[in-house]
């Protein structure tokens, strides 16, 4: 048997997820002779990796100390993507009468019945990762604490799992920031904040990166005051400059109250609120709230997992040392997701994973710097971008040309009022292959497949002018950035020949 997990609030849905990711009368199998593949963690990493091995035909292990399917099914993607689209609900009710529909008695949130069906929908969905359906696919699952006892060797819960590969594959948590009172004080996380069952009156979020602002706004929508602290000028620093601008706007427009160039000093208690000592330009104030949001502050696992046993070299801060090809210090293991790469999405995780497969089984040589990685911040507007930021084509030498086309130019988004937004594509000047794009957009993380898909296909802008779409869509938006491409290649000359063609026919 192993030692039973707890997710809180203790009921009926969570008690199902439960019983998928970390059923408490699990039994683990007996440990094969020698392992093909032992992996290390069962996020999305993990399970990509022990699946995709385990279908190929090798003799898999997959080891998980606390539920399966890792922050993406339990404390990330799944749940903060419903909680999102219930405050988006509320936000369009309270905005309908701008569309001629009228709410009678005015909106009101039920923020209990959110929240359960926020557990619903990550119980529903947690089928996908459980224990069973892995050792159905073939895979010997584990749950207990793994730690490496050799560079060929792994214990589990009293067993010693020995193997030919390994993969590192733990991922990373959220931390406390080194803010005097506020471990005391206590404050919520990514990993704690869907436990809520009640909406906190006043909220204030440290951080305006993509967690704090996708969160700030949504507890906005549903109810709380939000006060939003970032040490930066604005919100977003590391999104497109034009993009980030619109989503503060949006934040702002919500409710959400805005303290930027903020320095949280200390925290505490004063009876049974928490007080942020906040100083700004120099002048201090102070914030009394009934709950505290850490939207930043992550920290790789790799404590306390036996990587010194391993010969696995790490750092606490940035984590599992590898290379291109995420291969670690040690020859036999191999690294994928939060726990070494910088770009701690799920998407991403599962491409690495993939690509770990083909590099220890087949020999492969792919790299990570090779793979096109878009992502997308939930907010609304959305803000979703694949490759190179000006800035970054400017760090690289890479001259460049801009094309834009604002959402208030596309039929469709006019017809939705969602004029607040564009898309603009970089490419390579002189040229029109694309090095990188940005879409802000209610639905951005839906249109940036196509610029991803063209970019990996090396699909130059000016093709999208070929695209038959259908009317009206917002997609369109992209095919008139290839249009405002093109037009930049009739110069006069062409302009004069064109002229004569055109008169030739006659």
């Amino acid at each position: 048997m192993t030692m039973p997990a707890s997710v809180l609030p203790d009921d009926a849905w969570n008690r199902q997820l439960l019983a998928n990711v970390h059923p408490p009368d699990w039994k683990n199998p007996e440990p094969a002779a020698r392992y093909d593949l032992v992996v290390l963690g069962a996020g999305t990493a993990g399970l990509v990796t022990a699946v995709v091995s385990a279908g190929l035909g090798a003799r898999v292990a997959l080891i998980e100390r606390h539920l399966l399917g890792g922050d993406c099914l339990n404390v990330g993607c799944v749940p903060s993507k419903t909680l999102i689209r219930a405050a988006r609900a509320a936000a369009d009710a309270r905005d309908a009468t701008r569309f001629g529909v009228r709410v009678p008695g005015g909106v009101s949130v039920d923020f209990a019945a959110v929240m359960a069906r926020v557990r619903r929908v990550r119980a529903e969905i947690s089928p996908h990762d459980s224990a069973k359906r892995y050792r159905e696919l073939g895979v010997d699952v584990f749950l207990g604490e793994g730690r490496f006892t050799g560079p060929q060797s792994l214990a589990v819960a009293g067993a010693e799992l020995r193997f030919k590969r390994a993969v590192v594959a733990t991922g990373a948590r959220a931390v406390a920031l080194p803010i005097p009172g506020l471990a005391e004080a206590g404050f919520l996380s990514n990993e704690t904040v869907f436990e809520l069952e009640q909406c906190p009156a006043r909220l204030a979020v440290i951080g305006a990166g993509p967690i704090g602002c996708e969160l700030a706004q949504s507890f906005a929508r549903l109810g709380s005051r939000v006060t939003l602290v970032e040490v930066a000028p604005q919100v977003l620093i590391r999104e497109d400059p034009d993009a980030a601008a619109i989503v503060q706007e949006a934040l702002v427009r919500d409710g959400v109250e805005l303290v930027l160039g903020a320095d949280v000093a200390r925290v505490e208690r004063r009876g049974g609120l928490k007080v942020l000592h906040v100083a700004v330009a120099g002048a201090a104030r102070e914030l009394e709230v009934d709950e505290i949001l850490v939207g930043i502050g992550r920290a790789p696992n790799v404590e306390n997992i036996g990587l010194e046993a391993a010969g696995v070299a790490f750092d606490t801060k940035l984590g599992v040392t590898v290379d291109d090809r995420l291969r670690t210090t040690s020859r036999r293991i191999f690294a994928a997701g939060d726990v070494c790469m910088p770009t701690k999405f799920t998407h991403a995780a599962d491409a690495a994973a993939k690509l770990v497969v083909r590099n220890a089984f087949f020999f492969g040589r792919r790299k990570v710097s090779d793979l096109r990685v878009p992502w997308c911040t939930y907010t609304d507007p959305e803000i979703a971008h694949v490759g190179l930021y000006a800035r970054d084509a400017e760090a690289a030498g890479i001259a460049i040309d801009t094309y834009t086309t604002p959402l208030a130019a596309n039929d469709r988004s006019r017809a939705e009022g969602e004029e607040r937004g564009f898309v603009k594509v970089h490419v390579k000047k002189g040229t029109d292959q694309v090095v990188g794009a940005t879409i802000v957009a209610r639905h951005a993380g839906e249109l940036i497949a196509t610029l991803a898909l063209a970019m990996s296909a090396g699909y130059g802008l000016g093709r999208f002018v070929e695209l038959i779409l259908p009317y009206p869509t917002q997609a369109e938006a992209i095919k008139a950035t290839g249009g405002a491409y093109t037009r930049t290649r009739l110069t006069p000359t062409a302009a004069r020949l064109l002229k004569m063609l055109i008169g030739l026919a006659r």
